[in-house]
């Protein structure tokens, strides 16, 4: 035995733990929940509506309500069948005190309970129980009501019968542990979008938001399904046929609904979701809808001689241009892959979906030729601007080949080469630009000056926004290529994409115009976590050679005060050219010193709607957008 193996601890029989009950969630919630910020708190809340969304797709209810109360607690109360109450006979426990204290415990693992479910993995409410600070259950079945209190998830009493009723339906409230979350504050608006989309999934279920602080309620009903979820993804676009494709089959126990329709737009845009989880990653339901929609439309154009001579046939990107498209399926026994239930597995899924799309499709189309031939002129239009853009590409390239090396010349490169050590930011403005070079870290930072506004990519095909030099600049430097075949996002040059604009209108505007260019164009980018916003100073506050930077008006009076008011100067930053190398550095660049705000996506029908109102044709979504969210604004440049 080697001397370092004496120097090992002790590991024996009394090291391994067998973690019972809720252990394993309280050790670690985050394997659980995700996190133990703010997504994962709300991720409580949906726990427990998925439970009650179960229901309703059982056909057991039809309605759900969620109320934020004053203490900081939430209720979720639904007319479900309610949680069994009776005696299970092999834990010799209450059915309700089994499911809330057991994980894996649940009815949907014997397939007869529910037929369609999306908490597939039975620890939803144990989990919500565990990480509590206190939790009450209340359960109206069987002619009785029943109710159970637990504190960190530990029965503080048995089930009890307390009253009697003729109705049916559970309600569960819980107060988020403080001792586990960091923030325990629920988000009215982050809760709306969720049971929004769930409203928009289930037909006719109506789903009651309340908060009793400020007295908001919103309730979301759609008898029209995904066909309205559909509706509200174009509200702010111009449709090119007023009402959506919609059909709906069930094959093979396999229940598919779709709803479709075009704008004249360029943004592709098309939600999919499996026993009304969001596949973000999509899977074999998305790959059977894109399938069947190119082949459907590409033989209905030749059939009908849409087709021009010479005109190839159209590609998948053709015709998903311009497309805003929810795909639901509903399925016994979906194989979701990874932990996060982000992508279908389900390998016969494909092809059900991809027969009961072909079909609907075909026969939309042969019953709606006019807008038929409106959709295959549109992605003609498409096809024309993919070929114009390839050969902006091969322009570009050549190009490139024949200047001395292949990055931009405006960009100050930096001498590491390992892209998660490296970081670029995108500088508004030449003269800032050459404040950051000088006063960067060259061993990391690299440094990218952008000349005035890019293009609005909003409202501009692939082909247009190419032939933008600053856009072409961005794309070169960050190194993934551009469009559905050529973008790889693992070819990023650096980890960290910082936009760094001026704090003041113009500043915001260019920002917003990269984010949304970013985010159209290389959304994977977002979603890795690799962009971020600066955050420069508003003001320095200086009294002799005493000096401190504020960012935003409150730290600046605060400051003020600390100095004392006699002999204080504030210097207001209007532009980041107005701070010497030395300062940038200081107060933005400095990783030990700098404040940088990282870009998520946490809900991507919120982010589409939103990106639409901002940078889309419509002004008048995006005046009452402005109107709606003035109040909310930090720093206003007048």
């Amino acid at each position: 035995m080697s001397e370092k193996e004496n120097q090992l601890p002790e590991y024996d029989a009394k090291q391994i733990q067998v973690l019972e009950g809720l252990d394993p969630v309280q050790r670690r919630p985050g394997m659980f929940i995700g996190s133990t910020g703010t997504r994962g708190l709300h991720h409580l809340v949906y726990e427990a509506v998925d439970n009650a969304i179960d229901e309703a797709m059982a056909g057991a209810c039809d309605k759900i309500s969620v109320l934020l109360r004053g203490d900081g607690s939430a209720t979720i109360t639904d007319n479900g069948r309610g949680i069994p109450v009776d005696i299970h006979q092999e834990q010799g426990r209450s059915a309700v005190e089994v499911v809330m204290t057991t994980l894996h415990a649940g009815g949907k693992f014997d397939n007869l309970s529910y037929k369609v479910s999306g908490g597939l993995h039975g620890v939803g409410i144990s989990v919500v129980n565990a990480l509590a600070a206190w939790l009450e259950v209340e359960v109206e079945r069987d002619g009785g009501l029943f109710t159970q209190r637990y504190e960190k998830g530990v029965p503080m009493a048995p089930l009890k019968r307390t009253g009697t009723s003729k109705a049916t339906g559970t309600r569960i409230s819980f107060l988020p542990d403080p001792d586990v979350f960091d923030v325990t504050e629920f988000s009215y608006d982050t809760l709306a979008q969720r049971l929004r989309e769930l409203a928009f999934l289930n037909r006719g279920l109506s789903v009651i938001l309340e908060e009793e602080k400020t007295g908001k309620k919103t309730e979301f009903r759609f008898d029209g399904g995904v066909a309205s979820f559909v509706e509200y993804l174009n509200e702010n676009r111009n449709v090119l046929h007023r009402e959506p494709i919609y059909f709906e089959k069930v094959k093979d126990e396999v229940i598919v609904e779709v709803a479709m329709q075009y704008n004249d737009g360029y943004v592709e845009n098309i939600f999919s979701f499996a026993n009304n989880i969001n596949t973000e990653e999509g899977g074999s339901h998305l790959s059977g809808f894109r399938a069947a929609l190119t082949r459907v439309i590409n033989d209905y154009g030749r059939k009908n001689n849409l087709f021009k001579k010479g005109d190839n046939s159209l590609s998948g990107d053709d015709v998903r241009e311009g497309l805003s498209a929810v795909l639901s399926v509903k399925l016994r026994e979906p194989q979701f892959e990874g932990q996060t239930k982000t992508k279908l597995g389900n390998s016969e899924v494909r092809g059900i979906t991809e027969s009961v799309v072909g079909e609907g499709l075909s026969e939309f189309l042969e019953e709606k030729p006019s807008v038929a031939k409106m959709i295959i002129e549109k992605a003609l239009q498409a096809a024309r601007s993919r070929e114009a853009a390839r050969k902006a590409r091969d322009l570009a390239r050549r190009k490139t080949a024949l200047d001395s090396g292949s990055l931009p010349g405006k960009l100050a490169d930096c001498s590491i080469r390992d892209p998660e050590q490296c970081e670029i930011y995108l500088v508004e403005g030449d003269s800032a630009g050459g404040s950051a070079k000088q006063g960067r870290d060259r061993r990391f930072q690299a440094i990218l000056p952008l000349k005035g506004k890019i293009l609005n990519v909003e409202k501009a095909r692939l082909d247009k926004i190419l032939n933008n030099e600053e856009i072409r600049t961005i794309i070169t430097a960050l190194g993934t290529g551009i469009g559905s075949d050529e973008f790889h996002p693992e070819n990023v040059r650096y980890h960290k994409v910082i936009i760094m604009t001026d704090a003041d209108v113009d500043g915001a505007h260019i920002r917003t115009l990269l984010l949304t260019f970013l985010y159209r164009h290389m959304k994977e980018l977002v979603e890795r976590g690799y962009v971020y916003i600066a955050q420069p100073p508003l003001y320095r506050v200086k009294k002799g050679k005493k000096e401190r930077y504020a960012y935003d008006d409150g730290e600046r009076d605060r400051l003020i005060d600390q100095f004392g008011r006699k002999g204080v100067t504030v210097q207001r930053y209007k532009g980041l050219g107005e701070m010497n190398p030395d300062q940038l550095w200081k107060t933005t660049m400095d990783p030990e010193r700098r404040t940088l705000l990282r870009v998520t996506l946490e809900d991507t029908v919120e982010a589409d709607h939103i990106f639409t109102i901002l940078m889309g044709e419509k002004v008048a979504p995006r005046r009452a957008f402005i109107e709606a969210n003035a109040s909310k604004v930090r720093n206003l440049d007048v």
